[in-house]
Formats: structure tokens, C-alpha cells, sequence
């Protein structure tokens, strides 16, 4: 018993470590870890199985055994007990034997799984999480155009998923909590397809229909309500731009035409015979013309990407932005990853990727801020935003002391099975992620203005594990690397 109390309070220490903060369902790179959790807890299920299994064994071993004896005995039970020895043994049985076989039964065999499964348990992803996945499933329905019957029964190449699990009615309540009537009608018919004796779902059905009904009247008989129409379920997650974001991430609304498409070209790129790629140099890209995006292929070896991801994971952590009002860091609804900063004296293996990326960009990256390494979770996007500081933000990167993001570097260290482009809204383009390479753009002008073209998001994953690492390098140090422009747009 000491033994197993000291395993489990020295697992439940390395748990704490390992799962001190939550979230789980914005990184499914730690949701990798409650797979192990689980299975761990599996061994010990079937190590409970077992020792139930071998306590019964023992108490039907007793039971034949003394069923062979009673047959026998009550047979002539005067003669049975005629025999000294006989009459000891049942004196024997009955004094303490029968007491043993009592404590055997009593004797509770859950007690060491039990109390791994208390420990553990309370690690577990919790309700945020669970509905943080629903609204996730629901975010990839409306990017990617799945209707529920797709999504339900697996029609959808990369998905598989059993509806009555994800769209249980306490789901579906949720829905309707959120203000999304329509969606929640949508969902309980298609749970009573599935399953007609639904209760609760046949009772809710008409309430559903009655209030988009009288939703429906009030709206059409006011101007006022006309309008809530139009925005209804949008007061959190509105973009005036959501439908290009949402075309881009499917891979339409590309705009790029035939002409522009043949002056993008692939090349060898030394970067001006820079000594360390005139005899290697690396591969580049062009990805789009207007703004300049361009691709460096196998810029980064797996080996190396493997060991930033092991640096990087135990330090995951809620991704944030900057409130453009007060700048202060916060956790938003349309920035679902975690991420953690690794700075270059912290292991070679981040020095050696700063420095490739100074050599190849020609930019000092002493001033950049450290490598930002995300993880994308259950339906993980990040939606339309800016790199750079706008005017209205004068304060965005004042505490660093040097100045704009003029330029952004993002790795691409996992393939992504589907979904998790990154887009350009204005510009209309769309890089889809590649392992091992890397995208870069310039995200002021010459001048030191932004350019708008580009705002950019990270369209949701709707399956695989997207794993990047970030680059934002600043103006300080530049000024004789790239020359100021004299023109604003220059």
C-alpha cells in the first residue's frame, strides 16, 4: 500500500506539471498527451480487471471445492462427522476459514485505479473544452460549406464523426442559447432522423419552429428587426470580409489571372551571392505578385523542426492579441492555437534558424522579436488580422523600442491534410502550408507605411496537426538594409 500511495502521488506530480494549464482543445499538440493519459489509464482498467477476475477465481476454486465436500457430508452426515478429523476441519472452516473467504469478498480491488483515475481526472479536459470543440465542428461546417448529413455520416473525405455524439440535444441547447434558431432546428431534425423516440429533442422540435416563426414575423413586419436579421449570431464574430476569408480557405475567389501567373517564376536564390548560399543556394518561389509573397523550399530539416516543437510544446501556451484599444494581451474567440517564444540563446538549433533567416532576407534580426512557435487546435484558425501596427495604434510595439513589423518569416513545420491555408483577404490569395518551408512578405512599404494588402488569416484545420513558427522582424537595424522609399506606396 505505501509503494502504491508513493507511485501515485509521483504521478500525479509529473501530471500536474505536464497539465497545469487547460485549453486542450486550442492545441492539438497537447491533445496528443491525453491520448498516452488515456491509455495509461486503460492499463490500469485491465490491472483492475485482472484482480477482480483472479478474486473471483479464488472464491469459485472455494465454492467447488466445498460444494463437493457438502454432497458428500449431508449424504450421512452422523458418519461424516463420525470421523475426528472431519469434525475438526468443518469446526476449523466454520471458526476461520468462512471469515477469510469474508474478507476476500469484502476486500476492494478498484481502490489503486480508482485513485489514479481521481488524480488524474482532475487534469481532464473540461466543459470549455468540449464546447470549445462543438463550436469548432460548427466553424469548419460554415468555412468549408459541410452540411450536417456530410459531417454526420463521413461522407466528407477527411472526416468520420458520429453525430448523435457531437450534436447531442445538450449541444444543440447550446446552440440555441448562442441565438442560432435556424441552426438548432437544423440540428434537432437531423437527431430525429437518427433517432425518432428522441424525447426531449420531439418536445423541443415545435418550441424551435414556433419562436423562428414569430422571430421570423417581427422581422419582416420592422424595419429595425430587418436589420437584427441581418447581423443575428454576428455580435461576437463579425467580418465585414467573412465571406472572402471563407471562399479563399476553400480554395476559391482565388484572383489571380493568367497573365500575372506567368511572371511568377521559380529560381536559385543566393541573395546576392551571399557567402553562405553561393555554392548551395536555396530554393525561392514566387507566390503572389501584389504583394510580393515568396516560398523558400526545404529551408529547414525535420530533424531541426523536431526539436523545436520539443522545445516549444511543454511551454504552450493560450495564443493572444493586442486589445487596439487598451494593448493589453488577450485571449479572443477568433484565435484558436497555442504558442510559446523561443529565444536563440535558449538551444543552437533556434540561433542556427534566426541566422539562416537574416542571411536570406538580407534583414538584421537582432531587433526581431523571438520565434513564435504555434499549434493550432480543434478546427484552429486565426482570423483577418494585420502583422503591423496601424496608425490608430500608435502604442502597438512601443515597450520593444524598435519600431513597425516590417517584415513576417512563417515556417510551415507539419503538412496539414486539409484546410489551414494562409490568406490574403485583399489581395485574394492563398498559400496552402508545405513541411519545411517557409513564406515571407514585406508588411511595410519603403517608406515605412503599412500595406494593407497584407491583412492575412490562417484558414481553420479541418484535419491534421498544423505546427508554425513566426518571425516578425522590425524596422530598427534595417535602415541601410532596405532604403526608405520616397513615395508612400513605395
Amino acid at each position: 500500500p505505501m509503494a502504491v500511495c508513493c507511485w501515485l502521488l509521483v504521478h500525479g506530480l509529473l501530471f500536474t506539471s505536464s497539465f497545469a494549464h487547460n485549453e486542450f482543445f486550442t492545441s492539438i499538440g497537447q491533445m496528443t498527451d491525453l491520448l498516452f493519459t488515456e491509455k495509461d489509464l486503460v492499463r490500469s482498467l485491465k490491472d483492475y480487471i485482472r484482480a477482480e477476475e483472479n478474486k473471483l477465481e479464488q472464491i469459485k476454486k472455494w465454492a467447488d471445492k466445498l460444494d463437493v465436500l457438502s454432497a458428500v457430508a449431508t449424504q450421512d452426515p452422523e458418519g461424516f462427522l463420525g470421523h475426528p478429523v472431519n469434525a475438526f476441519k468443518l469446526m476449523k472452516r466454520l471458526n476461520t476459514e468462512w471469515g477469510e473467504l469474508e474478507s476476500l469478498v469484502l476486500t476492494d480491488m478498484s481502490d489503486v485505479f480508482i485513485s489514479n483515475l481521481t488524480i488524474q481526472r482532475q487534469h481532464f479536459p473540461d466543459d470549455n473544452d468540449q464546447t470549445g470543440a462543438a463550436k469548432a465542428l460548427m466553424r469548419l461546417q460554415d468555412t468549408y460549406r459541410l452540411d450536417t448529413n456530410t459531417i454526420s455520416t463521413g461522407q466528407h473525405q477527411c472526416l468520420n464523426l458520429l453525430y448523435l455524439d457531437l450534436f447531442g440535444f445538450d449541444r444543440i441547447y447550446s446552440v440555441y442559447q448562442q441565438g442560432e434558431l435556424e441552426r438548432a432546428l437544423q440540428f434537432t431534425k437531423r437527431l430525429l432522423e437518427l433517432d425518432p423516440a428522441h424525447q426531449r429533442a420531439n418536445g423541443n422540435l415545435k418550441y424551435f419552429e414556433y419562436q423562428l416563426s414569430k422571430q421570423k414575423k417581427v422581422e419582416e413586419g420592422d424595419a429595425e428587426g430587418r436589420q437584427k436579421r441581418e447581423t443575428r449570431g454576428q455580435a461576437d464574430d463579425y467580418l465585414p470580409e467573412r465571406k472572402t476569408y471563407e471562399r479563399l480557405c476553400r480554395g476559391e475567389g482565388v484572383r489571380m489571372t493568367p497573365r500575372r501567373q506567368s511572371r511568377l517564376f521559380c529560381r536559385y536564390f543566393d541573395n546576392d551571392r551571399h557567402p553562405r548560399y553561393v555554392i548551395g543556394p536555396v530554393k525561392q518561389e514566387d507566390e503572389w505578385d501584389r504583394p510580393r509573397i515568396v516560398r523558400y523550399h526545404n529551408i529547414v530539416s525535420d530533424k531541426e523542426m523536431e526539436k523545436v516543437k520539443e522545445l516549444a510544446k511543454p511551454r504552450l501556451r493560450r495564443a493572444t492579441i493586442s486589445n487596439p484599444v487598451t494593448g493589453v494581451l488577450e485571449t479572443a474567440h477568433y484565435r484558436i492555437s497555442k504558442s510559446a517564444w523561443l529565444g536563440a540563446y535558449e538551444h543552437p538549433v533556434v540561433d542556427k534558424i534566426n541566422q539562416r533567416i537574416e542571411d536570406i532576407t538580407g534583414l538584421d534580426v537582432t531587433t526581431a522579436e523571438d520565434l513564435q512557435v504555434a499549434n493550432y487546435g480543434v478546427g484552429g484558425q486565426y482570423e483577418p488580422h494585420f502583422d503591423f501596427g496601424r496608425k490608430n495604434e500608435p502604442d502597438a510595439f512601443e515597450e520593444l523600442g524598435t519600431g513597425n513589423r516590417i517584415a513576417t518569416w512563417l515556417l510551415y513545420m507539419s503538412d496539414v491534410q486539409a484546410g489551414g491555408a494562409t490568406v490574403f483577404t485583399d489581395a485574394g490569395a492563398a498559400v496552402w502550408p508545405k513541411k519545411g518551408t517557409a513564406v515571407f512578405w514585406y508588411n511595410l512599404h519603403p517608406s515605412g507605411e503599412g500595406d494593407y494588402r497584407t491583412r492575412h488569416a490562417a484558414c481553420p484545420v479541418l484535419v491534421g496537426n498544423k505546427w508554425v513558427s513566426n518571425k516578425w522582424i522590425h524596422e530598427r537595424g534595417q535602415e541601410f538594409r532596405r532604403r526608405c522609399g520616397l513615395q508612400e506606396t513605395d
